[in-house]
């Protein structure tokens, strides 16, 4: 599978998987892709603040996205960035 390959199954991952965190109030977008191995994502909305959303990147996010992408080792949320 190559990077484009990879980039687009891991959109369709993160369609598969935004409805669930809507309906929570939250949302999660692509950050970025590192050696086609390590996903970074930012978890919004309500799932940013959220007690549980350690949980939520790891048995939702991370879980469909290696489903869609074997290949992916690892998803990280980034958090939200401030602007100055």
């Amino acid at each position: 599978m190559d990077s484009n390959e990879i980039k687009a199954n891991i959109l369709k991952a993160l369609q598969e998987i935004r409805p669930f965190l809507q309906r929570d109030g939250g949302d999660v977008s692509l950050v970025s892709i590192e050696n086609d191995e390590h996903v970074k994502v930012r978890l919004e909305g309500t799932c940013a603040g959220c007690s549980i959303n350690a949980i939520t990147l790891k048995m939702g996010v991370e879980s469909t996205i290696k489903k869609y992408a074997p290949s992916i080792i690892s998803v990280e949320d980034v958090g939200i960035e401030v602007e100055d």
